[in-house]
């Protein structure tokens, strides 16, 4: 077994493969930005290296940086949890040719290939594994696009060679949608994935989204540990996931299981990874391979009680799996939420901001898996992921049940959150049906809906509430019993003199100007996050009408339209692709 691991992540999935190693008897590396001084995995390991500033390409993403300080460390074995690097056949044949350096994960040779998605459609056709009508080889232009939607029928789907979690994904629903669609895709895929190669496929109306969780040693052994069912998404990004899925019926359970492992076998694979295949109308197709640890293996482990990180650690020193297919069973339900520093009402806007409450739910049935803290701030550079809540019962109904209850609980002040959206869910008819598909959050779910979940169960105030406004909680007894109340505005001080008139120390009168805050120049669109700009959309000197694009702004791993919120035309463009921008920045000058 290794010695020291360095995890070459972040967050919650560094603490997560640092808990295994623990048990294993394993010392811990973390790696860190400057963003990331005080981040929970820094704490957690034995001991940290700062690998560079806060954007992930020059520090996460420092492939040279990050095995030098293995070395440094005396680490034997690199870990790359999820993201990032983790997909990255260059990093892993990197590693693999680094004496005394073992990589925790598939071969670079098995990742190269699974990775590009048309080279993993070719594998699965091979194995007899059914796949999405599509391309198996790139597509350069937009008019091979166009022939390929008039082939197929729109809509169809461009996706990123490299993507994963719906990043470099874009959905056409006709010819004029083309030329955008390749383009965002190809710059997604490049921006994400280092690789801007595309290709095509039919774009299924309304699946199922099942994915398969796999484990194989390097003497021969496939093993899959059963499905789960990540069909709730938004904008193709997984927000609640469970195992097992609850529309699959044995034989298909059992289908399906089987083609996972005939897949990974074909190409030869080893370690963990996921086999996702989309669901419709009692038929399965191939979709991708997930050539890494996912952030819902949770569910997984829950329900086989089977330590998949564990095992990959084993795997990766060359131990056989312990165990046969047939002793591998399924016990209860369990499902995982994602809690993400995002605004639902605000169609998920990332919320970057300080966690002023944490209590996170505890009791039986409840697993938190985090790395934060009350008063940790929860910043704009990586993803919007707090942390995730896994809860299992003793079927799916339970663990619904059971999950209201760890939700409730779940108290966070100081940012908006997603948890009032999976509140919502818990009471939404189709969701506790289980009949909801890929599509539905995003055609059938009413936007009033989640504006009154939040008004309901999103926090009291936040910065991006109220301008200069404070709210202060309060604890006070009346007859003996307890009542929680809050105070808006805050209040009042008294001074020592007596006076409770309302100036400030300066003699000005308080609460009638922001003090120090910046002032937008008249017409100006300002950044509404802290982010990246990806492109800008408009030049000096163009008229622009109210709705237009006029740049795109990366902010936690999310691509956002920032448009014009009237018509005019552009005075001034103060930034550029690239730049990194933060809240209130001024982005463009109308006028």
């Amino acid at each position: 077994m290794f010695e020291k691991v360095l995890v070459a992540n972040r967050g919650e999935i560094a603490v997560r493969v640092m808990a295994a190693c623990e048990e294993l008897g394993i010392e811990t590396v973390a790696i860190y930005s400057d963003a990331d001084r005080d981040g929970g995995h820094v704490a957690y390991a034995d001991e940290a290296y700062n690998v560079g500033p806060a954007p992930a390409s020059d520090s996460y993403l420092d492939q040279e940086t990050i095995i030098e300080v293995a070395e440094r460390a005396g680490a034997d074995a690199i870990h790359p949890g999820y993201g990032f690097l983790a997909e990255n056949a260059e990093f892993a044949r990197r590693v693999e040719s680094t004496d005394g350096i073992t990589w925790v994960g598939p071969s670079s040779d098995a990742m190269e290939t699974l990775g590009e998605k048309t080279a993993a459609r070719s594998v699965m056709e091979s194995a007899d594994v059914p796949v999405v009508p599509g391309t198996t080889e790139p597509v350069d232009d937009a008019e091979e696009v166009r022939e390929l939607g008039e082939e197929y029928g729109y809509p169809i789907a461009i996706k990123a060679e490299g993507g994963g979690g719906g990043r470099g994904m874009k959905i056409v629903h006709s010819d004029a949608e083309v030329d955008d669609a390749l383009e965002s895709a190809k710059r997604e895929g490049e921006a994400y994935f280092g690789n801007d190669s595309v290709y095509v496929e039919k774009y299924l109306d309304a699946p199922k989204h099942i994915e398969v969780q796999v484990l194989a040693d390097q003497h021969g052994n496939v093993r899959h540990l059963g499905e789960r069912d990540c069909s709730l998404q938004r904008r193709h990004q997984k927000v609640i996931e469970e195992a097992p899925s609850p529309i699959l019926d044995a034989d298909l359970r059992a289908e399906i299981g089987d083609a996972a492992r005939r897949g990974v076998r074909e190409a030869d694979y080893t370690n963990a990874g996921t086999v996702e295949f989309l669901v419709e109308d009692g038929e399965f197709y191939f979709m991708e391979v997930n050539t890494r640890i996912q952030v819902e293996h949770t569910v997984t482990e829950e329900v086989t009680g089977i330590d998949i990180v564990r095992w990959q650690l084993r795997v990766a020193a060359g131990e056989e799996l312990g165990f046969e297919q047939d002793d591998v069973t399924i016990e209860g339900h369990a499902a995982e939420y994602r809690i993400n520093a995002e605004n639902p009402a605000e169609e998920f806007a990332p919320t970057p901001g300080t966690l002023e409450t944490y209590r996170p739910p505890a009791s039986i049935g409840v697993r938190l898996d985090h790395a934060v803290g009350q008063g940790d701030e929860i910043g704009g550079d990586y993803d919007s992921m707090i942390g995730k809540l896994i809860v299992t019962g003793e079927d799916r109904e339970h663990c619904l049940d059971r999950s209201k209850r760890a939700l409730e609980h779940f108290e966070i002040e100081g940012l908006h959150t997603t948890i009032p959206f999976h509140r919502l869910m818990l009471d939404d008819e189709t969701f506790v049906s289980g009949e909801h598909t890929t599509k539905y959050l995003d055609s059938e779910l009413d936007a009033t809906d989640l504006d009154a979940a939040v008004e309901q169960w999103g926090p009291d105030q936040t910065d991006s509430d109220s301008a200069g406004a404070s709210a202060t909680e309060l604890a006070v007894e009346v007859d003996g019993k307890r009542f929680d109340v809050v105070v808006e505005d805050g209040l009042q001080q008294v001074p020592s003199g007596g006076s409770s008139g309302g100036s400030d120390s300066s003699g000005g009168v308080s609460g009638g100007s922001s003090g120090g805050q910046q002032t937008a120049a008249a017409g100006a669109v300002t950044a509404e996050m802290q982010g990246t700009i990806l492109s800008v959309e408009v030049a000096e000197g163009e008229q622009i009408a109210q709705g237009e694009v006029i740049c795109v702004l990366e902010a936690m791993k999310m691509e956002n339209d920032v448009v014009a919120s009237t018509s005019g035309t552009v005075a001034s463009v103060p930034v550029s692709e690239g730049d990194s921008v933060d809240m209130g920045d001024t982005l463009i000058v109308l006028e």
